[in-house]
């Protein structure tokens, strides 16, 4: 099985899987998130289209609000 760690958590990697599948499989629903796979940030209108490459490390950042 192929896998990526996301956050130090493993999941299995698909052929073709995005930033955007992969935040799905965490079911990170946060509107604010910095994602950075192997080092590299993705802005957030790549989600769907940038390819996460098998046995990568995705790295995701909910940032808050306040006052």
């Amino acid at each position: 099985m192929e896998t990526v760690s996301v956050n130090g958590n493993i999941i299995e990697w698909t052929e073709g899987m995005t930033v955007r599948d992969v935040l799905n499989v965490m079911k990170y629903t946060f509107k604010l998130l910095i994602v950075d796979v192997n080092g590299e940030h993705v802005k957030r209108d790549q989600y769907d289209t940038y390819k996460v490459p098998k046995n990568s490390e995705v790295n995701v950042i909910h940032l808050m609000s306040g006052g």
